[in-house]
């Protein structure tokens, strides 16, 4: 049985790991953004086939779109390893990726003054498409606080690292995934504050709702605050340009309308925002993430047979 690390070991890996990401930030930050963007890219696409996620990828569009041809579908897969391996390099120069930069164009621009001016919070919700951070700063550049959740690093030093990316672009509110975070939500609501999501990852407790004709287990938390504060579920999507420039879409928004079945209610919303993520993995699906494993256990297994 192999011996855990002591805690000495273990800050001393972290710390060589804090390192490289210093490397990493300082390349590129130094390159032109195109150049770097490009080189993560072509990187990813190159190893990207040799991981055992290609093979979850595959699985997962196999799932999803099953009646696609072999070349379409080593197509999008090849489209979104280097999707992927572009949002990996231009995570250091975030603060590079905005409206103001001019990188990022907005749709219906006007539905985000809207909800800065009313002071009223509301619950964004988006998945992993292009590069999802830039849905944030979309967000600050409109001038509404609000309350960002994410997946902190296992290692402590690198989380304050991605925090200070994010930081540069505006980004100062964070509300990381789990209990903690969870009062970090409800408190930001009850201060006026918005709140953003990612609502495209499988979870174990969750609700069961149709994607791709599948029931899987998604995330209820953006459907239960909505419902509980009242607020609107404002759809979000980001696809990726030509030259490292971006266009964030702001959707109709998904209007709750309580029946006094609180299950009911959520089960509803749940489907809502699955139809919607749904909608834009159809529309340019080598953007989106296959690599997770969004269906349940079972379909994968069934798949391989």
């Amino acid at each position: 049985m192999a011996k855990s690390r002591s805690p000495l070991m273990q800050k001393v890996l972290w710390r060589l790991e804090a390192v490289g990401f210093d490397v990493f930030t300082a390349l590129a930050r130094a390159m032109p953004i195109e150049a770097w963007s490009g080189f993560g890219g072509a990187l990813f696409r190159t190893l990207g086939p040799l991981t055992s996620a290609h093979r979850t990828a595959r699985l997962s569009l196999k799932l999803a779109l099953p009646a696609l041809s072999g070349a379409e579908t080593a197509a999008i897969l090849a489209a979104q390893w280097e999707n992927f391996g572009r949002y990996i390099a231009e995570f250091p120069v975030l603060d590079r990726l905005t409206p103001a930069g001019g990188r990022v164009d907005i749709s219906e621009a006007g539905r985000l003054r809207e909800i800065a001016q009313s002071g009223k919070p509301v619950v964004f919700i988006s998945g992993h498409l292009s590069n999802m951070e830039v849905m944030s700063a979309a967000i600050v550049d409109a001038g509404i606080p609000c309350e960002v959740t994410y997946r902190a690093a296992n290692n402590p030093y690198v989380d304050a690292r991605m925090k200070m990316s994010r930081f540069r672009y505006g980004v100062r509110m964070f509300a990381p995934k789990g209990s903690d975070g969870a009062r970090e939500l409800l408190a930001g609501l009850k201060a006026g504050r918005s709140i953003a999501m990612m609502n495209d990852q499988r979870y174990d407790a969750g609700v069961a709702a149709p994607f791709f004709g599948r029931p899987v287990m998604t995330n209820p938390a953006a459907v239960r605050l909505a419902l509980r504060f009242g607020a609107p579920i404002q759809p979000m999507s980001i696809q990726r340009l030509p030259g490292v420039r971006f266009k964030v879409i702001t959707h109709d928004p998904i209007v709750l309308t309580p029946t006094g079945d609180k299950t009911a209610d959520v089960e509803a919303g749940v489907a809502a925002i699955n139809a919607f993520l749904e909608g834009r993995v159809r529309e340019r699906p080598g953007d989106w993430w296959w690599l997770h494993r969004r269906w349940p256990r079972e379909a994968y297994a069934e798949i391989r047979g």
